[in-house]
C-alpha cells in the first residue's frame, strides 16, 4: 500500500464488503460505511450473511465498520457501491445513489476524490452525480474535488473470480485523477487496472458488458421456445452445436439477479432520452422477462395432462436468482410463483439459502422447510443449489405425491437417463 489514502466504502452488500475487506487487507486505512444498522452489527461481530467474505475475513484493525455519517470526515477516497435497481416500470432508480452522493457531499474536502461503482447510465455520474456532491459541499468539482467511475465486476458466489483477480477498468474526471485512482486500485487488484478515456466510456462498458450476456441468453431462450413447440430437447441441440469451434455456449433459464436483467434498461433509457429507441435490446429483455410466464404455462398443461384434480400442489425448488447464494434480488422464480397463483394453483417454495423474513418481505412469499413440504402434484427445480443436485431423483421422489407427477427442471440438473416410473420430466 502506497497510495496513502483513507478509503471510505459506502454499501456493504456483495460488491462493496469485498472492496472494503481488500483494501484494509492491504493495510489501507478503511471505514466500511451501510445505513443497515443490523448489517453493521453483523459485520462488526465478524458475520457476513452474503457469503461473498470468507469467515475471518470481515474484521481487520483497520477496517471499522460504522452507520454515523460524520464518521465519513476521516476519509479522502470515497467509494460509492449503492444499489442502482429499476422501479416497476423499468425505469432507473438513482435515488440510493443520489441519497449517497448526497451525504459523501456534506463530508468533502477540497482535494477528496469521490470513485461510483453502482452501475448506472453513460453520463450519470458527471450529469447526475457531482451536480448533487457539489450542492452538498459548496465545492467545485474537477477544482475542489474529483470524480471517477470504476465498474464493479462482482459475480456473487463465484470463488474464482474476485476483486483482486478480475481486471479493473477505472476512468477519472481529468489525468491527475486517473492517476491517482489507477494507484489505488493498483494496490490491491492484481490481475491489472485497465484505464478507459472517459468516465462516460467506463459507464458504458459495464452496461454493454451484461447487455451482452443478456442478448446472448435471450437467443437460446427463444430458441427453447421455438424447439419445444417442435418437440426437440434444447440442450441436444445446444450439445450438438457446441462441437463447432466458435460456438457459443450460452443456456436458456431465467434472467434475473442485480445485473443482466437490470442493466440493459438503463441503457435503453439513456438512449431514449437522446431520441433512439432500441429495437434489439428491448426485444431481448422481453424474451426473458416473458421466461417466467412460459414457465408456468407448461407446468399447467404437465398438471392437466396427468388429470392432477381440482386442487394441485406445485413445489417450487429454489428462490435465489442464482445457484448456491442467498441473493434474493431481481429473482425471476417469482414470475413463477404469480403466474402459477393466478390459475388458482397452491404454490409452495422451498429454499435452503435464503433468509425467510427477507423473502417474506421482498416477495411475499414464505419459504417452506423441507420436511414440511405438502406432498406435490408437480415439482419445478429452478435453482441448483447443491444440495438439490447431491440429492438428484431422491428428493424429486420423496416430494411429489405418492413419489409420481410431473418435475420441470430449469437448468438441466437432474439425470435424464434415469427417470423414475411414474415421473415425467421437462427440461427448459
Amino acid at each position: 500500500m502506497s497510495h496513502n489514502r483513507k478509503i471510505a466504502v459506502i454499501g456493504l452488500g456483495y460488491v462493496g464488503l469485498p472492496v472494503a475487506v481488500s483494501f484494509a487487507r492491504s493495510g489501507a486505512s478503511v471505514i466500511g460505511f451501510d445505513i443497515n444498522e443490523t448489517r453493521v452489527e453483523e459485520l462488526k461481530r465478524g458475520i457476513d450473511r452474503t457469503g461473498e467474505v470468507e469467515t475471518g475475513n470481515v474484521l481487520h484493525e483497520s477496517l471499522t465498520y460504522c452507520t454515523d455519517p460524520t464518521e465519513l470526515k476521516q476519509a479522502d477516497f470515497f467509494i460509492i457501491t449503492v444499489p442502482t435497481p429499476i422501479d416497476d416500470a423499468r425505469r432507473p432508480d438513482l435515488s440510493a445513489l443520489l441519497a449517497a452522493s448526497k451525504m459523501v457531499g456534506k463530508v468533502l474536502k477540497p482535494g477528496d476524490i469521490v470513485v461510483y461503482e453502482s452501475t448506472v447510465y453513460p453520463g450519470a455520474t458527471e450529469e447526475d452525480c457531482v451536480p448533487v456532491l457539489e450542492e452538498a459541499s459548496s465545492l467545485r468539482g474537477g477544482q475542489d474535488f474529483s470524480v471517477g467511475y470504476s465498474p464493479e465486476r462482482i459475480n456473487p458466489g463465484d470463488k474464482e473470480h474476485r476483486f483482486e483477480t478480475i481486471v479493473k477498468i477505472v476512468s477519472g474526471q481529468n489525468p491527475e485523477t486517473l492517476a491517482i485512482i489507477s494507484k489505488v486500485y493498483g494496490s490491491v487488484v492484481t490481475a491489472g487496472i485497465f484505464e478507459a478515456s472517459s468516465i462516460k466510456t467506463a459507464e458504458a462498458a459495464k452496461v454493454i458488458e451484461n447487455t451482452q450476456r443478456d442478448l446472448n441468453i435471450a437467443l437460446v431462450n427463444e430458441l427453447a421456445l421455438i424447439f419445444d413447440r417442435l418437440d426437440i430437447d434444447t440442450h441436444d441441440v445446444l450439445e450438438a452445436a457446441g462441437t463447432k469451434w466458435n460456438f457459443l455456449r450460452f443456456t436458456p433459464g431465467l434472467v434475473g439477479g442485480h445485473c443482466i436483467g437490470v442493466d440493459p434498461y438503463y441503457l435503453t433509457h439513456k438512449s431514449e432520452q437522446i431520441g433512439y429507441h432500441p429495437q434489439i435490446i428491448l426485444s431481448g429483455r422481453r424474451v426473458n422477462d416473458g421466461m417466467g410466464g412460459w414457465v408456468a404455462a407448461q407446468c399447467v398443461r404437465m398438471l392437466m395432462k396427468r388429470g392432477a384434480g381440482s386442487e394441485p400442489v406445485v413445489t417450487i425448488l429454489g428462490l435465489t436468482f442464482k445457484e448456491d447464494v442467498p441473493d434474493l434480488r431481481n429473482s425471476r422464480v417469482v414470475d413463477i410463483v404469480t403466474e402459477l397463483q393466478h390459475f388458482g394453483i397452491e404454490v409452495q417454495v422451498h429454499d435452503p439459502c435464503v433468509d425467510v423474513d427477507e423473502a417474506s418481505d421482498e416477495y411475499g412469499i414464505t419459504p417452506v422447510a423441507l420436511d414440511e413440504l405438502k406432498p406435490a402434484d408437480a415439482l419445478i427445480l429452478a435453482v441448483s443449489h447443491k444440495q438439490f443436485k447431491h440429492a438428484g431423483w431422491e428428493l424429486m421422489k420423496k416430494l411429489l405425491n405418492q413419489q409420481q407427477g410431473s418435475v420441470l427442471d430449469l437448468k438441466n440438473t437432474l439425470d435424464r437417463k434415469s427417470i423414475p416410473q411414474g415421473i415425467d420430466l421437462w427440461r427448459l
